[in-house]
């Protein structure tokens, strides 16, 4: 006995080694059993659970592939599910003005209701608004100019000058795009309509059809593709006039309001609303954007799609999980039962359980993480959507992995109530 060392001998069951024993480091109150400290409560289990997972590599390494390919399959599905409503919402992101006006039936930006022009001008009554600009929107098809192909493209009309619009690339291509028949085309948009980035460095402006019109490709901007439009092209309203001639010229799609500098938002937007008819709303910019994203979330089956396949993948990780605890419980039942015997509580056993649930969240979302951030790069690469890993999604996605051990640890603690010291002989 004399032979042992004290890194050998267990915590929870201490040999005498003819040594005088340390001091306690917690006042023990006579007549009562010494509490275990805050070490002995959280770090004793979980070496225990640790041991206990890494006697058989084998049933470890499926536990880990488990909750690795659910920490990927919600990775995925919320970030293709983000990258829907940051691409659908980018154009109206890009809106620099602090107020919109809108027809209160329009749905979504590529399905805009007219709006009467003339309400652009009513608002500039008050004195606080300094510029109410005309915003057009409509989709017409592109001609692709290296093989001829046609595909749908978004069309932007504004007054380029006005700065109620901000797009990579816009500033140094606004004097061209007042010319006449002028367009500047989004780089960012689908391979599948030609390498137009590359045609405009070897020739400089090239002409282009669009529709059943020719015009003059002048520069490129950067906006990138959305769930509802492939690419954009941008323009000056009297161009996009030209272009779309069974648009009435009283009507517009939508109208950005600049205010002058350090003027209230909330009160230049009630004093709008009192003085503009009711065909009109009067929108913040981040309620003009929520607009937006309420449709895509509610109108369409995407967001539903999504966050199904999230739910999905916590509960086959949550299986696989269970199935690791229950057959790891099952298999040392006895030894479950001689702790029992011993003095141990169920409470005790059930920390040791749920310490080896928040292990395997721990050793397979950190590989889950990994995989996806670099599957993120490869989708945003292929399909131009803004995918990326975000500190606040990372955060969410392993709150849901270790909810999800957690209750797979709930259920697989069950069995701990066959475990009887009675089952030691």
């Amino acid at each position: 006995m004399n032979a042992l060392t004290k890194t050998s001998l267990l915590p929870w069951a201490p040999e005498k080694t003819g040594e005088a024993p340390p001091a306690p480091s917690r006042v023990v109150t006579p007549g009562k059993a010494p509490r275990p400290g805050l070490v002995e409560a959280l770090f004793l289990p979980a070496r225990l659970a640790w041991r206990q997972l890494r006697a058989e590599r084998a049933r470890l390494f499926s536990a880990i592939a488990g909750v690795m390919f659910a920490a990927v399959l919600v990775f995925m599905q919320l970030g293709f599910r983000s990258a829907l409503f940051d691409s659908a919402t980018r154009l109206l992101t890009a809106m620099e003005s602090e107020l919109f006006l809108m027809n209160p039936l329009t749905i979504a930006s590529f399905r805009p209701e007219p709006l009467p022009r003339v309400r652009a001008h009513q608002a500039l009554a008050l004195p606080e608004v300094a510029q109410a600009v005309p915003v057009y929107l409509a989709q017409s098809s592109w001609r692709n100019p290296e093989d001829g192909s046609r595909r749908a493209i978004q069309m932007i009309g504004f007054d380029v000058g006005a700065g109620a619009m901000h797009f990579e690339g816009l500033g140094d291509i606004a004097p061209a795009l007042r010319r006449v028949d002028a367009v500047g085309f989004d780089t960012r948009s689908r391979p599948e309509f030609g390498d137009v980035a590359r045609l405009f460095a070897e020739r400089g402006a090239f002409d282009v059809q669009v529709g059943n019109r020719m015009v003059q490709m002048v520069g490129l901007v950067s906006i990138g593709p959305s769930f509802g439009a492939d690419g954009n092209l941008v323009m000056n309203e009297v161009n996009f006039r030209r272009m779309v001639r069974d648009r009435q010229a009283s009507n517009t799609d939508l109208v950005a309001i600049r205010l002058r500098p350090g003027a209230d938002i909330a009160a230049a937007q009630q004093r709008l609303r009192q003085i503009l008819p009711g065909d009109v709303l009067v929108l913040t910019h981040a309620e003009l954007v929520a607009h937006e994203r309420h449709y895509w979330e509610t109108a369409t089956p995407i967001g539903f799609i999504f966050a199904f396949g999230s739910v999905m993948g916590l509960i086959v990780g949550m299986v696989i999980v269970y199935q690791i605890l229950f057959s790891d419980i099952a298999n040392h039942l006895r030894e479950y039962a001689t702790l029992k015997a011993i003095g141990y509580s169920n409470f005790y056993l059930a920390r040791v359980v749920m310490a080896a649930a928040l292990i395997l969240a721990l050793i397979g979302f950190v590989p889950g993480a990994a995989l996806s951030t670099w599957l993120y790069g490869i989708v945003a690469d292929a399909t131009f959507l803004p995918l990326a890993m975000t500190v606040e999604r990372a955060a969410m996605v392993f709150a849901l992995i270790f909810g999800m051990c957690a209750l797979a640890g709930l259920l697989a603690m069950r069995k701990l109530r066959d475990a009887s010291p009675a089952d030691m002989f």
